[in-house]
């Protein structure tokens, strides 16, 4: 990382944020030539005032500098600057990249991305869905990318997981604060299975400024966002208006409409986001790029052929189980009434049906469709 210092540096100039970063790279083209230049060069840039050019001309590299790349390296963290060819390349077509990110994992195929989000306080239904579209969309060659919150971030990483998709989780903390800390195993699994990013240093804690920052990012490096579950004030949704800001494709899953958590999701399809179902509802939008999803096969029976074989598989116990169920919670003493089946042999029957992928269970022993 001894070529990292300037691009720290540069970040660190009073007056310098993201959007004038830019501007000066694509002036100058490294953080090097910057500090190089005449002060009368950079006043050129736009936004750059006497004052900036000033503080550009008569910054001094201190040890804090040196102590963050140290600090870095210790954790195992590379840092990937704009100028990489691993950094994500759809993030240079924002307004204001981040000039430079942590990482720990891998990035490969990042343009292949779709963001998935949503409530952190997540329904059992939000949350199966989730999982269900995000093993279906990783199952077709595309990764996912969240940002490892409660509720719908964690089922959107662990459904791409479970398909042994890629997925990218974006932080809002340094990569040396895990939050939420009942994640930390997740956030090893994301690494194992694609990387963790950050734009911030090291140490930064997850302070509520940082994740509208953060939520660029997610929406930058993805071709789309899709909203799973989102209420009325959700942050969720500052992700799917920057989506469109920056000329990426929004989507949303519908949920029911006496419920506060997908008013949301309710709202996005109101102003034109696309309903989404099926997996399909989404790669359909991609299917024109080049090499964007993994087969050159239309996608349009992908995701419902891998679940109707799925339910061909199943025996008829399951199969009646299956029927009963619904997207909406039902309670297992209910399910025994309605199936004439003992709550011991209906648990098993239950679990085998969750391990296939086809079955979620929340808290107090209910149960629905995913």
């Amino acid at each position: 990382m001894e070529n990292i210092a300037p691009w720290l540096a540069l970040k660190n100039v009073n007056g310098v944020g993201n959007h004038l970063y830019k501007r000066l790279i694509d002036r100058f083209e490294t953080p090097e030539k910057v500090f190089g230049a005449k002060k009368s060069e950079l006043i050129w840039v736009s936004g750059v005032s006497e004052r900036i050019a000033g503080a550009i001309k008569g910054f001094r590299f201190s040890d804090s500098i040196k102590n963050e790349i140290a600090l870095a390296e210790k954790q195992q963290c590379r840092i990937i600057t704009s100028a990489d060819p691993e950094y994500p390349p759809l993030l240079h077509h924002i307004p204001d990249p981040p000039p430079y990110i942590y990482v720990k994992g891998r990035l490969e195929e990042t343009d292949k991305s779709v963001a998935v989000v949503g409530s952190r306080n997540a329904s059992s239904y939000g949350k199966s869905m989730a999982t269900r579209l995000s093993r279906e969309l990783a199952s077709l060659g595309l990764n996912i990318v969240s940002g490892m919150a409660r509720g719908i971030d964690t089922a959107a990483h662990m459904g791409a997981i479970s398909a042994k998709g890629r997925t990218f989780a974006v932080l809002g903390s340094g990569l040396g604060v895990i939050y939420p800390p009942e994640n930390r195993r997740l956030h090893d699994e994301i690494i194992e299975n694609g990387a963790v990013i950050s734009e911030f240093p090291i140490m930064e804690e997850p302070n509520a400024y940082n994740f509208p920052a953060r939520n660029r990012i997610i929406s930058g490096m993805t071709l789309g966002t899709l909203v799973v579950e989102a209420t009325q004030r959700s942050g969720s949704l500052i992700t799917a208006r920057l989506a469109g800001e920056q000329g990426r494709e929004v989507f949303a899953v519908p949920g029911s409409i006496n419920s506060a958590k997908s008013i949301g999701a309710h709202n996005l399809l109101k102003q034109g986001a696309k309903l989404v179902a099926c997996a399909q509802d989404v790669v359909e939008e991609f299917y024109h790029f080049e090499n964007s999803i993994k087969s050159t096969d239309p996608p349009a029976d992908k995701c419902s052929n891998l679940k109707s074989q799925l339910l061909l598989d199943l025996s008829g116990e399951e199969s009646h189980i299956y029927e009963v169920l619904e997207p909406y919670p039902i309670h297992i003493d209910e399910l025994s009434r309605q199936t004439a089946m003992n709550v011991g042999k209906l648990s098993i029957i239950l679990l085998n049906l969750e391990l296939k992928g086809l079955v979620s269970q929340s808290p107090g022993k209910y149960f629905t469709v995913c």
